[in-house]
């Protein structure tokens, strides 16, 4: 019970599947990589799936850029300027989802992040330029901008004695 003229502490749960450290505001002391009890094994596994979706839609026009090269007739700087344009996607939202994660949390940017990024990732197949290429890739790159909702949000579920590994696997 709260002392007297002090307001009772809030939790969401009022026991965990893991064992938690109460010191570290409830941060799972131990990884269970088979068990998706909530809320530390099921936001660790949301987390490294949605990054795995994120990677795969970073990625998915590498294996492509042979034949739209030859397809669209462009030259390899034109190619390498569609790739920088993508990596400059990245560093952007890295810069911009930190501060973010902090004020809305990592699960609603995963979604908008993922969400919009596979709209230029399905629109691929349109790209008749090298601007139209550049420009598309940078909006695919912004899902490699998801490493830090990956990392925020297993940081949060996760001890400092097993963070480092969480955030590892």
């Amino acid at each position: 019970m709260a002392e007297t003229g002090t307001a009772p502490e809030y939790k969401k749960y009022q026991s965990y599947h893991l064992n938690v450290d109460p010191e570290q505001d409830d941060k799972a002391t131990e990884i269970k990589l088979c068990h998706f009890s909530r809320p530390h094994m099921r936001a660790f596994h949301c987390s490294w799936w949605s990054f795995f979706i994120a990677f795969f839609i970073w990625f998915a026009i590498a294996p492509l850029l042979s034949e739209i090269k030859e397809t669209l007739d462009l030259t390899k700087q034109q190619i390498w300027t569609s790739s920088i344009a993508g990596v400059g996607g990245t560093i952007f939202m890295r810069f911009v989802l930190g501060p973010a994660c902090d004020k809305y949390g990592p699960r609603i940017l995963f979604t908008v992040i993922l969400c919009f990024a596979s709209i230029p990732t399905a629109l691929t197949g349109l790209v008749s330029s090298a601007a139209g290429l550049a420009v598309l890739r940078l909006f695919i790159g912004f899902a490699g901008g998801t490493f830090v909702m990956c990392q925020y949000w297993t940081s949060r579920m996760f001890t400092k004695d097993v963070v480092g590994t969480a955030n590892a696997l």
